[in-house]
């Protein structure tokens, strides 16, 4: 056997203990991905091998807090993508209204600037009031940055530049308050978001949305992982429900690329098809 054989041999069996152990499932993971991630990980703790990280998850839970950190992906941002948030504005919106209630889903919502963005969207489009935003992640670490809501000074004028070009209706700085060095969001915005833990990897569908954000999640997922997410996705939508992917993602070639229509097909925004016209709206 090899080096690279026994690395990936370590790996393997570092995936399994860890799935075994606390239930967080990276065995689907782009294979490529897993490699960087363990490698830079073990550079950072002086680790010489897969093989050593094995006993050290099992047994040291803030070790492992450390290799959970290692597979999230917690790059986020205030509107990020604003050509996004403007058709959300133009193209969603008006169909949101319709419901007497809506739920939306951020599903991987990292250290929860995409959250807290949603919440300011349907704040200004008059939706606040009787909406729900449910926001998870694996992270826990990140998730307690997010119920926090506590972000560095030196993004505000990113933050505000993108809210400009998103279609706003005020000013970004409407929203959070600076402390020292520091962004603080309103708590208005805090009490409208409900932070969870949740894997997508291997949790269950979560509830009935409205709408669903799943922007660039599932980049480093191989394709069984991919098709596994997607059908969650879709069981947790509503009938005429909406789904958007980052610009990285799509639904061709999965299995629910025959139940939704593409709204726009530049920022990934995809309906589930109301099967039967006459049925009612769950």
């Amino acid at each position: 056997m090899n080096q690279n054989e026994l690395e990936n041999l370590e790996i393997d069996l570092l995936l399994e203990a860890v799935f075994r152990r606390y239930g967080y499932d990276f065995r689907s993971y782009a294979r490529a991905s897993v490699v960087r991630r363990l490698r830079q990980l073990m550079e950072q703790t002086g680790l010489a091998s897969a093989g050593e990280l094995i006993p050290k998850a099992l047994h040291d839970p803030a070790f492992f807090q450390e290799l959970l950190a290692a597979f999230s992906i917690t790059v986020s941002g205030m509107f990020r993508d604003p050509e996004f948030w403007r058709s959300l504005r133009e193209n969603v919106v008006p169909l949101l209204r319709t419901y007497p209630y809506i739920r939306v889903w951020v599903a991987g919502c990292a250290s929860g600037e995409e959250a807290y963005t949603m919440a300011i969207l349907l704040k200004e489009e008059g939706l606040a009031a009787h909406s729900t935003i449910y926001a998870t992640d694996i992270n826990d670490q990140a998730l307690a940055v997010a119920k926090e809501g506590i972000y560095p000074l030196r993004q505000v004028r990113e933050y505000s530049e993108n809210y400009q070009k998103s279609g706003p209706h005020d000013s970004f700085s409407r929203y959070c308050h600076a402390s020292h060095d520091h962004i603080i969001m309103s708590r208005e915005l805090k009490k409208s978001i409900t932070f969870a833990n949740h894997n997508l990897a291997s949790d269950q569908v979560f509830a009935e949305m409205h709408l669903i954000l799943c922007r660039n999640v599932m980049i480093y997922f191989n394709q069984e992982l991919k098709d596994r997410v997607l059908r969650l996705l879709d069981s947790s939508l509503i009938r005429g429900g909406f789904l958007c992917l980052g610009t990285k993602e799509s639904l061709r070639f999965s299995s629910s690329e025959s139940r939704c229509e593409e709204i726009d097909s530049k920022n990934r925004i995809y309906r589930k098809r109301v099967r039967d016209s006459g049925a009612e709206r769950r």
